[in-house]
């Protein structure tokens, strides 16, 4: 088996619903994939960093600009099956779901999450989130919103505004899709089925709560922009400054 103490995966699927072929839509002149990936490589704490994919259009787009890919099966219900398969091959401690959606990802945000979870080995599963500022991200389907127990554990996320308030916002959290498994863990969320509320919210972290399962939450300060629709896409390549600093 191949050795790396903490393997970072990206899945990248063509056939989304909402956005075909999403990760080779260019983004300031780069496939997205590229964008992410690039990125996803300046943490100095993941050991190998590849992508998983069920389309050979994408693999080749990954091969061009010198990353490491592999095919995997197209029967997965989710980002995180999909990775579960991509790492079968490796001996590992952490595994990371790196979601193919923020092309600016802010590399610290790995190293934050992989660090917690280096130093917190009963912690199987653990996420990010950003307190919502902003009204219209509180009202937006394509911003997850999660709310979380006193220690910091998600006790749900959803697309609607969550929790309710007409008046105060500072419980609103958005939430940021990264996460990080212990490999064990990765390997038992692979073999349970899908469940109800995961599928009507299409959210497979879902998967996890419903079966009893503890997810801990991390509050970052910075937030990191993700493309989650054809409109974003054109926001992004119209306003965002092509050198901006994400470091």
């Amino acid at each position: 088996m191949k050795k790396a103490k903490v393997v970072g995966v990206i899945p990248a699927r063509f056939a989304s619903t909402r956005m075909p072929g999403k990760p080779l839509k260019l983004v300031r002149g780069k496939p997205l994939i590229q964008r992410v990936y690039q990125q996803a490589s300046k943490s100095v704490l993941i050991d190998k960093l590849l992508v998983a994919t069920d389309d050979r259009r994408i693999r080749d787009a990954v091969l061009s600009f010198g990353g490491e890919v592999i095919l995997t099966s197209p029967e997965h219900k989710s980002g995180s099956d999909r990775v579960a398969e991509a790492v079968r091959g490796f001996n590992c401690g952490l595994v990371l779901n790196i979601q193919c959606e923020q092309p600016f990802l802010n590399p610290r945000m790995l190293d934050r999450l992989i660090s917690y979870m280096l130093e917190n080995r009963k912690t199987h599963m653990a996420t990010l989130a950003l307190r919502i500022k902003q009204k219209r991200d509180r009202l937006d389907p394509n911003v997850v919103k999660v709310v979380m127990d006193k220690d910091g554990f998600a006790l749900y996320f959803s697309r609607l505004p969550l929790p309710y308030s007409k008046t105060n916002d500072r419980f609103c959290y958005k939430h940021i899709g990264i996460y990080g498994f212990s490999r064990s863990f990765l390997r038992r969320f692979a073999r349970l089925e899908q469940t109800p509320l995961e599928k009507a919210e299409k959210l497979e972290q879902l998967r996890v709560l419903e079966n009893g399962y503890k997810i801990k939450v991390l509050v970052l300060k910075y937030d990191s922009t993700s493309i989650d629709s054809p409109s974003q896409l054109r926001k992004i390549n119209r306003d965002y400054p092509i050198k901006r600093s994400i470091n």
